[in-house]
């Protein structure tokens, strides 16, 4: 497994392999940038076809979080974590516990949380074995679940993205495609239902796409056809790298804006979007609304109205992208990776300078 070789290393700082042969565990925790603050990002359960496979993911995704907390104005780097495993058979308070104690041993380097196939209650097991933990049920500063505040923000970005594109101030009558029911995607059905706007759904889960239609009045569509349905909002909520050079040409809606991670698979594939005269809400943009919540634990103090405001932001953040590309002529992707860089170079050239400074002081002394 070729780590520095690997396309998606992007500088990384540290990348740590875990195993436990007790439990089990076979888990990957990537620190992708600290300059901000610990690395923060969730931990993933997943049946990858191949250790290659997440450890690409665990790259991506550890890259993606740095950019996110960065543009979410966060003090936190970036980092995440994957567990190689099926998150409905092969989880255990062992395995769990085991992940926790790899955690610990990072000294809070990374803080991890809940992310796909991870609950709450499992996060609650990690919490045993280390303190660098959020999203958490119990606890001094516990605000729980953060899927709802990923939908919130989500739901602030469609927003965001319908003003400008569509030139409409809400979302009454629009046709909104989601793919993926999971916590996030359910939780972001309610908002745009609430908000007058008309499902179509899809999910590999046949029970809750059947109660997406008994609840919300939502159309389901198979997962293959819905990325080609003709509709306002294109939402993907479900895994990663749908936006593609196959699949881009084909997407009929003017907006693409959903909640998950790593939708595009290559940096190419945000201007192609551009071509397509697709508007593109940058993924680690607009949902960024969980890390936030988990942020306002850290230090013991969950203040929630602030968080609901830096929830709120995203929308304006959001537009301050769409602007800017619009006048630089550039993917909407490409001018917030811009943003979140150039934010992450201070951060770094601000500890150089303290760490010279320190030096200095103690060579003077």
């Amino acid at each position: 497994m070729g780590v520095f070789k690997n396309e998606a290393f992007a500088g990384h700082e540290q990348v740590v392999f875990c195993h436990d042969a007790t439990s089990g565990l076979k888990a990957i925790i990537a620190v992708h940038s600290t300059a901000l603050g610990p690395a923060a990002g969730g931990c993933r359960m997943w049946s990858y076809a191949s250790d290659d496979e997440a450890l690409r993911d665990a790259l991506r995704l550890s890259k993606g979080m740095s950019y996110k907390n960065a543009m979410a104005g966060l003090d936190l780097g970036g980092g995440k974590a994957v567990i190689i495993g099926d998150a409905k058979k092969d989880k255990s308070e062992a395995l769990f516990r085991a992940f926790g104690r790899f955690v610990e041993g990072l000294s809070g380097k990374y803080i991890t949380a809940e992310d796909v196939g991870i609950s709450v209650s499992d996060m609650e097991i990690v919490a045993r074995e280390t303190a660098h933990v959020g999203g958490l049920n119990t606890g001094k500063a516990a605000s729980g679940d953060p899927s709802p505040f990923t939908a919130r923000g989500t739901y602030n970005g469609i927003v965001a993205a319908v003003r400008h594109r569509l030139a409409r101030e809400n979302l009454k009558g629009l046709r909104v495609a989601v793919q993926g029911l999971g916590h996030v995607g359910w939780h972001l059905c309610e908002e745009l239902h609430a908000a007058g706007a008309k499902l179509i759904v899809a999910d590999i889960n046949d029970a809750v796409v059947q109660k997406a239609v008994a609840t919300f009045g939502a159309s389901a569509v198979s997962c293959d056809e819905i990325l080609f349905y003709n509709v306002d909002v294109l939402a993907p909520c479900a895994l990663g790298a749908v936006l593609n050079e196959q699949t881009i040409p084909r997407i009929k809606a003017p907006i693409v804006a959903g909640a998950a991670n790593n939708q595009l698979a290559s940096a190419t594939d945000g201007h192609l979007l551009r071509l397509q005269k697709i508007l593109y809400a940058p993924d680690y943009v607009i949902n960024a609304g969980g890390i936030i919540n988990v942020a306002g634990e850290i230090g013991g103090r969950y203040d929630r109205a602030s968080v609901e405001r830096k929830v709120a932001n995203i929308h304006d953040v959001l537009l301050d992208i769409f602007k800017r590309a619009d006048h630089e002529g550039r993917s909407t992707s490409d001018v917030a990776d811009s943003m979140a860089q150039e934010k992450i170079l201070q951060a770094q050239q601000l500890h150089g300078n303290d760490m010279q400074i320190g030096k200095t002081a103690k060579n003077v002394a």
